[in-house]
């Protein structure tokens, strides 16, 4: 008896070519999850599905205006997605998955136990939680594996151990290094007054002020790690690509940070 499943043949070619796509559609998902660009997504998705089926159904005058339709829109979309492209590009281009400590990362099980993080994170945070303390704003960004010289060159010079009573002094009112964002590289401020590119992203509420913005912004072209405090609230805000990354104690903030940090 013939089997009816016969012209299925599917080689560890098809698997991988199938594997691929999973993943390219999980990435592209995440990066769109929670952004009015979903639902366009979506749309389209529904559109071509339609246009499938016109073509299908040869139903020739309406399966030529959708073809027409997604050659002409080709280049829309590159407008409409152009925050979602970038990021897309940079995750791809981002030296964290060229770095084998970071590759092995996301295999727990081979996990090296004895890698460390060279940025102090305790310190960091609890100097964010003095400053929380008396409401003072403050902004810190934590250099990854993306160069941060084209906004280092922007503020002052400098190179000191990352300690609380740095922070505190750095971020003192009176202080002349306080406006703007310092950048922390190694454990170690090499950098103070920094100007950074403010994100023009709509989805982010009217509370947050020009910090965020900032934070937002420099977190959505590198992959560095940004911490505001809020002069208003004294809450402390933790952005990574380009989003709010909610936490419900300093603990758990520190643990977050660390682990983006190995």
């Amino acid at each position: 008896m013939k089997n009816p499943f016969d012209f299925l043949e599917i080689g560890i070619v098809d698997l991988l070519d199938i594997l691929l796509v999973a993943t390219l559609l999980y990435y592209l998902y995440k990066l769109i999850k929670g952004t009015a660009a979903l639902n366009i997504f979506i749309g389209i998705v529904i559109i071509y599905v339609i246009f499938q089926i016109t073509k299908l159904l040869q139903m020739e005058l309406l399966s030529s205006i959708f073809d027409k339709f997604f050659q002409a829109g080709f280049f829309a979309l590159i407008v409409v997605f152009q925050q979602e492209i970038r990021k897309f590009l940079l995750m791809v281009g981002s030296s964290n998955l060229a770095n084998r400590k970071n590759f092995m990362r996301h295999f727990h099980f081979l996990k090296n136990e004895t890698s460390s993080v060279s940025t102090n994170v305790s310190v960091i945070i609890k100097g964010c939680q003095k400053l929380a303390q008396t409401k003072t704003g403050a902004l810190i960004v934590i250099e990854r594996n993306n160069p941060l010289d084209f906004v280092k060159n922007t503020g002052d010079e400098m190179y000191a151990e990352v300690n609380i009573p740095l922070l505190e002094s750095i971020f003192y009112k009176n202080s002349p290094l306080h406006d703007g964002a310092i950048i922390i590289e190694d454990n170690h401020v090499v950098a103070t007054r920094v100007i950074l590119p403010v994100s023009n992203e709509r989805t982010i509420p009217q509370r947050f002020g020009l910090r965020h913005r900032a934070a937002v912004g420099i977190t959505e072209r590198t992959d560095a790690l940004a911490l505001v405090v809020s002069e208003e609230t004294g809450q402390i805000s933790f952005i990574k690509n380009g989003e709010f990354v909610l936490y419900d104690d300093h603990d758990e903030l520190i643990n977050m940070m660390t682990e983006d940090l190995e």
